[in-house]
């Protein structure tokens, strides 16, 4: 039994073998310049813009015992309210569904929801 010959390591080459791409990066130069970046105009912004008030009410009626927090008077489009129901939903960690104009959250919600709908744009919370 002999040693075993080790065979030499060819040198990794330096580039790959054919890059379609190698003879752009030498035209940069010859681009034209692009247009000039437009101005960015500072806009005054108080935050964002939501209802003018929201009523938030826990209840239990006609749901077999189960608690629900009612969402009100928000005066928002369908779209709009599916929209704020899964923000809602994300922020609190709960279930919940649009139900004609109201949003009806799983569980009592009412310590934790004026602070999120305020996030929102909502100017007056009223919580009953």
């Amino acid at each position: 039994m002999g040693k075993r010959d080790k065979k030499p390591e060819a040198p990794a080459p330096a580039a790959p073998f054919h890059n379609p791409f190698a003879a752009l990066s030498l035209k940069r130069e010859e681009l034209p310049a692009g247009p000039a970046p437009a101005p960015v105009k500072a806009e005054v912004s108080e935050g964002p813009k939501g209802p003018a008030r929201a009523v938030v009410r826990m209840e239990r009626k006609g749901r077999g015992g189960k608690e629900v927090t009612v969402v009100e008077q928000l005066g928002l489009p369908a779209a709009e309210l599916e929209k704020w129901l899964k923000a809602l939903k994300g922020g609190l960690g709960c279930g919940g569904t649009v139900e004609e104009d109201t949003l009806v959250l799983q569980g009592d919600q009412r310590e934790r929801l004026p602070a999120l709908l305020e996030a929102r744009g909502v100017r007056r919370v009223t919580v009953g």
